[in-house]
């Protein structure tokens, strides 16, 4: 007969073993998160020709997506942190699937617009669902890492998404890469199940009665998230207007922008991966964690700085690296700013804490889409292009006069 004490210490072991192997399949789920986002932004050109919009009208689609993640990701949150992880993200799987298979079936800017608002609520549980796995499967010192290794699955969908929409696309059009991609989230499903039950995360305490409303009087969540929306204003453009960008600019056709659009986020998935690993080695060093996390997102911010050189990219490769060396530096800062709630508010309140950062992002992408499309309706892409540059600074400006990481 097998004691239960040891057979409890051998899941642990166990759990501990595997903790990397399981982060990286539920990582998966971000992978196709992103895959599914940003199938229309590739596909941008020719949903717009076909369907005869404007660049306000394509900013609208892309807040009617932010405006149901911002007001949805409170709540996905708080189911999380209620039901747990394994419930909350495969219900949240289903129904973002469901939403992209959704797309390739619309008929006009109504139909695009509804289904990404549905994709909007439904993507809001991701990135709190990926916090709540960083706690439950990794150490304190290990969580801005974890992070990069989500911004890794981030990364791989953005990379993935010009090429497999572009290919499907042009040998059986359009609606076929929705349905494909929404396809793959709803197999990921099953995967996971069976990967968790196999290897359980470390249990994670009650959440306190009312501890939900104590933690949105804390003054530094709000600071947080307002950090986080100023330093997430490159990667909402970059993620949602490089194929156009290419297009427009450098006047390439959708093949041709989808051999450049894939290179950013590889570079995304670097400068996340060098952004986690610095941070560790400073806790390691003995730095406190929300310090170190501050350290590296204002190196971040002097790294952007250099993208605003970009209106003057004589090509569409150097255009590719300016983009390229844009998204690296927000996503070295992205990694430690997701990590910031995780080491002020602990594990029970993770996902509700994550939450209010998706849900600061959401809204200022909700703010910025018609605006940005407008803007380069009047004045072109360059405007822009040098603002972005400088909203990394503004965050850590912000993090740094509120005191919120000593």
């Amino acid at each position: 007969m097998t004691d239960p004490v040891s057979q409890a210490g051998t899941q642990g072991n166990d759990a501990a073993r595997y903790r990397w192997l399981v982060l990286a399949v539920f990582v998966l789920s971000t992978a196709i998160n992103y895959l599914d986002r940003a199938t229309l932004s590739a596909l941008a050109p020719v949903l717009i020709g076909e369907f005869h919009l404007s660049n306000a009208q394509y900013g609208l689609i892309g807040s009617a997506f932010s405006l149901t993640y911002a007001a949805s990701a409170p709540f996905a949150g708080l189911l999380i942190d209620r039901i747990g992880l394994n419930r909350a993200i495969s219900f949240a799987v289903g129904l973002w699937s469901c939403a992209g298979i959704a797309t390739g079936l619309t008929s006009g800017l109504g139909g695009l617009v509804g289904c990404r608002a549905v994709l909007g609520a439904a993507e809001a549980a991701g990135i709190p669902a990926a916090g709540k796995a960083i706690h439950q499967y990794l150490r304190p010192g290990e969580r801005a890492l974890g992070n990069a290794v989500n911004q890794a699955g981030v990364s791989l969908g953005s990379v993935v998404a010009p090429l497999l929409a572009t290919y499907i696309a042009l040998r059986s059009g359009w609606r076929q890469a929705f349905v494909v991609t929404g396809v793959l989230g709803l197999a990921w499903i099953p995967l996971w199940i069976w990967v968790s039950r196999h290897a359980p995360g470390a249990p994670v305490a009650t959440q306190r009665r009312g501890a939900d409303r104590a933690m949105l009087r804390d003054r530094r969540l709000w600071v947080f998230a307002a950090a986080n929306a100023l330093s997430m204003v490159g990667y909402f453009f970059w993620f949602f207007w490089t194929s156009k960008y290419m297009v427009d600019v450098y006047r390439l056709t959708l093949r041709q922008a989808a051999w450049y659009v894939w290179i950013p986020p590889v570079f995304a998935c670097c400068g996340g991966f060098l952004g986690g690993w610095l941070s560790l080695r400073l806790v390691e060093r003995g730095v406190a964690a929300p310090a170190a996390r501050f350290r590296v997102c204002l190196a971040a911010g002097v790294v952007s700085l250099a993208s605003a050189a970009l209106p003057w990219a004589a090509t569409p490769g150097w255009a590719s690296a300016g983009i390229s060396l844009s998204i690296f530096a927000v996503a070295a800062f992205s990694v430690n700013m997701y990590t910031l709630p995780l080491d002020t508010f602990g594990a029970a309140p993770a996902g509700f804490a994550i939450s209010i950062l998706v849900s600061s992002y959401g809204a200022i992408s909700a703010i910025l889409g018609p605006a940005i499309g407008a803007v380069i309706d009047g004045h072109g892409y360059a405007p822009v292009t040098v603002a972005v540059a400088f909203t990394p600074m503004a965050a850590c400006g912000v993090l740094w006069f509120t005191r919120s990481t000593r």
